[in-house]
Formats: structure tokens, sequence, C-alpha cells
């Protein structure tokens, strides 16, 4: 018979002791652990049977995994017994027990840190396992990878929760702007359309049309991003026209249109990114184009509410002269610093410009002064992205990370000594394929890689010298 071996919690007797039969096999414990599996728990509930029953409840279940979650509830801790069970029956049962928060609290990664990562997990679609786009933008760790005209869901666990087949055939946009709700759009078919994941309908789509411009038809979407009260997608049609649509999120329908442009040269190329930043209400929209002669763009910051540009930069063109030729590959922004980001293409420099103090060259080139790193250029691939106030560069098929260094705080043009460059991945990590996208949510990092099945799932460790029991 398992027993609780701690003495009792202050304020309870010896009394408190009540017993369970879970298939077959007795446990005892107290009725202040039972309890603190929350009022809703099945364990509550019964709470009051075990306190005047004197013969054991029987509970007609898995007896070894109900021993991992007493032992849960007694410490708020997994044990190392629990590594005999997948997460599934571990879910499945914490679910059963009404104590799936628990669960999910003791499961749940720590907080992101770069320099301390490592793959955790490859998901995989059970068919057309190579993903056309994903979205990860929620804070419990589960995301939606978008493959073929299907997409999958995986809950927080990154466990397999629902796959549904959507009428286009190929998606390579996707964003999910509430819990079951998924915006969507392809560069191979016209609309921008939104799918309710968990009952598998269409439940609105939108087309960017002009009736007094015959060149407004079958647009289709290249970018999308959202805020609290809107989404926001660029809009590409066949003669190059384009334009970002504000969709309001409670009706689904159009809402205004900001950055309409002819789309005839590098200057009016459609968004090929956008980022919201909800501290000044503004929208970040990038676009990039490489060629024989290299890459060229632009950013522009669009006020979301007056419709208007507030800032732009266009590269080649502006900045200073030395940087001429050195144009951006990627560009992100940081939400919650209100910092936005580069990675020059020729150079592989990182560029940083303050959001609140812009102006005609804002830019701030950081210097890597970690001997231990190896020297990097622009050629090839290079991806970008912001999270947890940390800004991580996909190189080819490495990672590395810029990291603020806690504590120092000195003027713009001294800014380059706050940052510390290190490698997120190991080397072999980094023969994986080409890198595509990175993107943060819940305290973890998703990568995909060219021509590569699954999404990679980055995890920090909850020590660096312990290994998870799971």
């Amino acid at each position: 018979m398992e027993n609780g071996n701690s003495q009792p919690s202050h304020g309870h007797q010896p009394n408190d002791r009540v017993k369970l039969n879970v298939g077959g096999k007795l446990f005892e414990t107290t009725q202040s652990t039972i309890l603190s599996g929350g009022s809703e728990s099945l364990l509550a509930v019964l709470s009051n049977r075990l306190a005047h029953d004197t013969d054991p409840v029987f509970i007609d279940r898995d007896p070894e995994i109900f021993s991992v979650l007493l032992s849960l509830l007694r410490s708020n801790r997994l044990p190392s017994t629990a590594r005999r069970f997948s997460k599934q029956e571990l879910t499945d049962e914490a679910v059963y027990y009404g104590i799936e928060s628990h669960l999910r609290s003791a499961m749940s990664p720590p907080p992101f840190t770069g320099i301390d990562a490592s793959v955790v997990a490859t998901v995989r679609p059970a068919s057309d396992g190579h993903p056309s786009a994903f979205t990860a933008a929620s804070g419990d760790g589960s995301f939606w990878i978008a493959h073929g005209g299907q997409i999958s869901s995986y809950d927080w666990n990154l466990l397999h929760a629902a796959t549904i087949r959507t009428h286009l055939d190929d998606i390579t946009s996707i964003r999910r702007i509430w819990s079951d709700i998924a915006a969507i759009g392809s560069e191979s078919a016209a609309g921008l359309h939104f799918y309710d994941i968990s009952s598998d309908r269409l439940v609105g789509s939108n087309h960017w049309t002009d009736p007094s411009d015959p060149r407004i038809y079958k647009a289709r979407v290249t970018a999308i991003a959202d805020s609290p009260s809107s989404v926001f997608a660029s809009f590409d049609c066949p003669h190059k026209e384009n334009s970002i649509l504000v969709i309001d999120k409670s009706t689904l329908q159009i809402a205004s249109h900001v950055g309409r442009q002819p789309g005839n040269s590098t200057k009016n190329t459609v968004p090929g990114k956008l980022t919201w930043l909800p501290e000044k209400s503004v929208l970040v929209a990038s676009a990039i184009s490489s060629g024989a002669f290299g890459y060229s763009g632009y950013i522009r910051l669009w006020d979301s509410r007056s419709g208007k540009m507030v800032w732009e930069t266009n590269e080649p063109g502006s900045g200073r002269s030395d940087r001429y030729g050195d144009s951006f590959a990627d560009v992100d922004a940081d939400a919650e610093e209100s910092i936005l980001y580069k990675i020059c293409s020729k150079s592989g420099d990182l560029g940083m410009a303050d959001l609140r103090n812009l102006g005609e060259d804002p830019w701030v080139y950081l210097k890597d002064k970690n001997p231990s790193m190896r020297k990097t250029s622009g050629v090839g691939s290079s991806v970008i992205h912001c999270y947890g106030k940390q800004v991580f560069v996909g190189r080819e098929g490495s990672v590395e990370v810029w990291s603020r260094v806690e504590g120092v705080e000195k003027e713009k043009e001294e800014w380059e000594g706050l940052y510390r460059r290190n490698y997120v991945d190991k080397v072999e990590d980094s023969e994986r394929g080409i890198i595509k996208r990175i993107e943060g949510g819940g305290n973890r990092l998703f990568v995909s890689r060219e021509d590569a099945e699954g999404i990679e799932v980055w995890e920090t460790s909850h020590s660096s010298n312990c290994v998870s029991v799971l």
C-alpha cells in the first residue's frame, strides 16, 4: 500500500487520512492532497465520501499512472517514474481526474532562453508532411501546421488534436486569430479565408475587389497579422497592384485598406511580412526582392487608426553611404521592446532601430565580441525573428541568438555593446537543411526547414545539468 510519507499539513489532524482503491491497488493519502487537485476535480468530488467511508473508494483506472498523478499532487512535480508513460497516457488520465492544469504546469517548458535550448521534438503531420506554413501565435505552446490544403493542430503537449481539409490546394499563409479560428491564404488562389478548426468548417472569406478598377481581381494573400480587434492581410493581384486590407475581427468583414500600390517596381511590391505593434497601434510592413544584383526592399510603418504611413525606408537608396549595397535580407520587430531589427544581405550584420526615435538613418549595427563564434557573412539565406526579448537569426541551416546583457544602460551609439551573440544549435543541427521560418510561442521556438518534413520544436531545459523525465 502506498502512503503519504510527509507529515500532515498544518491544521490537519491524523484522521485526515483517506484510502482509495485504484484498479485493485490500495493508496493512502490525505484530504489536503486530494483537495489540492481543485474543487472541480473528481477526487475533490469524492472527498466527502472518502472522509466518511471506512472502505476505500474504488476507481477503475490504471494504478501505476495514478501513482504518478498522486505524486504530482503531493509535490507539484512529476516523479522519475513518469518517464515510463507517454504524454498521451498521462494527459488522458489527468483529464479523467480533472487535474490537467496541474499536469500542464509540471510539463510546460520554462521561459525560453536561446543559449540553453535544444530540439525536443520534430512534429510531422501524418499526410503531406512538408509544411507550407505554420502559426504558433498562442501563449500555451500549441501550434498549427498547414501542409498542402490541410491544417493540423497540436495542443500544448505537442499531441495531435485535429486535422481539417480546406478548399485550397496549397496554404502559404496562416495566422491563429482566435482560439479555434485560423486565417489562411494562398499564393495560388484568391482570397483570405477563415476556418474553425474545432468544427472543420469555413466561417468567412474576404476578397479584394474594386468595381472602378478592372485590374483588381483574383487577389492573393502574401502575409497575415492581427491585433486584438483586426486582421491585416496583404493582397497581390496578377497585374501586381497590391494593398493591405483591414478586417474587423468581430464580423470578419473588410473595414478599410491601407498602402495601395501599383506594384510596378521594387519600392512598391506587395509586403511579404506584417507585424503588429500594440504600443503605438502601428503595423510594420516589409517587402524584400532578390536578384542578380542583390537584395532590395522597403520597410513601412502604418498607423492603423488613420491609415497613414508614419515612416519608411528603402534599400538600397537610403541610410549611410558606406552601407549602400548591403540591403536587408529579412526584417522583424520586437513588440515588447519597440525595436526594429534587420539582417544585412551582404555583411550578415544585425542592425537595430529604436521605433520611438526613428529618423532618416536610425540604424545601429551590433558588433559581435564573442571570440568563440564562427565569422558569418550575408552569403546565403537569412531569416530573423524576435521572441522573448531575444533576436533569433537563421543563417542557412544554423540558428543564433542575440540577447541583451541585463543591467547595462548605454546611449544609442553604444548599443552594440549591449548584445551578446551565441549559437542556439549544434553543428549537427545546422546540417538538417536551410531554415525557412522561425516563430516563438508558449516558451517554445518553432523552426521549419526547406524540403524537410515537419516542424522542429525547441525548448529550454529546466536545468542545464538535468534531463527532463519526459
